[in-house]
């Protein structure tokens, strides 16, 4: 007796059972049983095993027949899918392209952040798989050695940012969680794993900047060849990047403009962008001082939004009204982020706030960001996905995500508040906009540090202008800024998701009240394009085009 609906639906089941048994961290992260005390083997053979079996069930998949439009949609996203990572395996772009946020090194520590810590049984996981970390690491750093070995290599601007990742990791990083998860001392096992993992980070840590590092690449940019792919991987579309480029230049100067106007409410009429921010970080009416405040603060505002959109922009499913927020592990990147719930919903999605060591924090910049990262942004679409179970195989609600569709939402959540009238308070909408100033920059950096275009000076795009650009015209503070750049170099094409996503949302929405006049509801648009799941932009644009209400 079949129990699914369809040989699509059963091979997307399979498939995400089976790439979960070879990444005990993805495992996890999906709230798969069994593999908590292991941690992935990041080796070529075991890379290469993965892709193998991808193009097993590739070919699989291409030989089924869709039985309805149901059907027809889970077939296109696992099969685009699936090829996009087999090219970049092919390529070796998945193993010499890495940054301080998409890495092996980030993925083991924040594995510990998704694990239950209550009971014998979840300390000896968290304690074996801190023993794990030495192989772990050394199953990477063979990895680094077979591209090295093939003259494949990484930006050094890269190496020596995970490098120092590795460094804060080795020193008191793992220490300090252990204590945090045993606060009486009861677990020796536990503490001397930590220090063990700790040692085996500053080792990787010493290798990568004193072995790996000088024979890297001295370039940042990995160029347009290698651009084109990654761009075509994260938005699942066919750019012209040169126009869209040329868009985000304009789209930039149209958002600074509004700023400006913003700054007037302000009784800050003649400063420059800059100062303007730093009157708004320092203004005292936003102010939350410590972590408890501001987590409390992120909770109290996401319940407010769920209050506000339920019933009238959207249909929300009481089992995802909640929406956690915790504080993300040092070593993290600047920017905050999401991580979506397990498939049972036992473990709550989840919004990360990285403090990099402050203490004291500024609303005018977080409100919308939170939109975006929580409802009506990430976890409303993430969370939504999630319990859709029978209209997405288990591949679309866990593994389909597609940084285009995904981030795209998240921006257009962000606008869609605006319109709302969410930001009149002038320092909120300063804080929205300058968060669109970042995304349009992000284009503009991101396809021009990689790509080789020249700045605003006439000079090619590098990592200063760059900076000068997040931080006077985006508002970004030093940090971010730096730590933004890093992110870029490191990861392209990902940046530019966010833009190119929301114009295609917005561009869905506009086109469906057209086509549709008074029969439009926005609701019933949003209830559809969420439980639609993710795909490319290019087939989400496609199939909205058929939405008749």
């Amino acid at each position: 007796m079949t129990t699914h609906r369809s040989e699509i639906f059963a091979i997307s089941d399979e498939y995400i059972d089976t790439v979960g048994r070879m990444s005990p961290m993805g495992a996890t992260a999906l709230g798969i049983p069994g593999y908590d005390h292991l941690l992935d083997d990041f080796s070529l053979a075991a890379e290469t095993k993965v892709a193998d079996y991808r193009r097993e069930v590739l070919n699989r998949v291409r030989a089924m027949t869709p039985q309805d439009e149901i059907d027809r949609i889970a077939r296109e996203v696992l099969v685009e899918r699936i090829e996009s990572a087999l090219a970049l395996f092919d390529s070796k772009e998945a193993f010499i392209t890495y940054g301080p946020i998409a890495n092996p090194v980030a993925g083991i520590r924040s594995i510990f952040t998704l694990m239950s810590t209550e009971g014998e049984e979840a300390i000896a996981n968290i304690t074996s798989r801190l023993n794990a970390i030495e192989a772990a690491l050394e199953s990477w750093k063979s990895l680094l050695e077979d591209m090295q070995a093939q003259g494949l290599g990484t930006s050094r601007r890269q190496v020596l940012a995970v490098a120092e990742q590795l460094q804060v990791h080795g020193s008191g990083g793992y220490s300090e969680m252990a204590r945090a998860i045993d606060t009486e001392g009861k677990y020796l096992d536990l503490h001397l794993a930590a220090q063990s993992a700790q040692a085996a980070c500053l080792a990787m840590s010493e290798w990568m900047r004193e072995v790996h590092a000088p024979r890297s690449i001295d370039k940042d940019g990995v160029g347009a060849e290698r651009y084109a792919p990654w761009a075509r991987y994260f938005t699942g579309a066919d750019l012209d990047l040169r126009a869209t480029y040329e868009w985000a230049v304009e789209d930039l100067a149209n958002i600074n403009a509004r700023m400006y106007k913003a700054a007037e409410k302000l009784g800050l009429a003649g400063k420059s962008l800059k100062e303007v921010a730093e009157y708004c970080e320092e203004a005292e009416l936003h102010r939350i001082d410590g972590e408890e405040n501001l987590l409390a603060k992120l909770i109290e505002f996401t319940e407010q939004a769920v209050e506000r959109l339920d019933g009238v922009y959207f249909d929300i499913d009481p089992r995802i009204k909640f929406c956690d927020a915790r504080i993300a592990p040092e070593g993290s990147a600047a920017a905050p982020y999401y991580m979506p719930p397990s498939e049972d919903l036992s473990r709550p999605g989840t919004t990360w706030y990285p403090t990099l060591g402050h203490t004291r924090f500024n609303f005018w910049h977080i409100a919308s960001t939170w939109y975006h990262e929580a409802v009506p942004g990430h976890h409303l679409q993430c969370a939504t996905a999630t319990i859709e179970k029978d209209r997405l195989t288990r591949f679309q609600r866990t593994e389909a995500w597609i940084s285009g569709y995904g981030e795209g939402w998240a921006l257009y959540a962000e606008r869609f508040m605006d319109e709302l009238g969410a930001f009149e308070d002038p320092a909120y909408e300063l804080g929205y906009l300058s968060g669109q100033a970042m995304r349009a920059a992000r284009i503009i950096v991101d396809i021009g540090m990689h790509c080789g275009y020249e700045d605003f000076d006439g000079n090619i795009w590098n990592a200063d202008s760059a900076f000068d650009l997040m931080v006077n015209r985006a508002l970004l503070a030093e940090d971010f800024a730096k730590s933004e750049i890093d992110r870029y170099l490191g990861w392209p094409g990902q940046a530019i998701s966010y833009k190119v996503g929301e114009r295609v949302w917005v561009r869905a929405r506009e086109d469906a009240k057209q086509r549709l006049g008074d029969k439009f509801d926005i609701k019933a648009w949003h209830n559809y394009a969420l439980k639609i799941g993710p795909m490319g932009l290019d087939p989400f644009e496609r199939e909205m085009a058929t939405y008749n209400g």
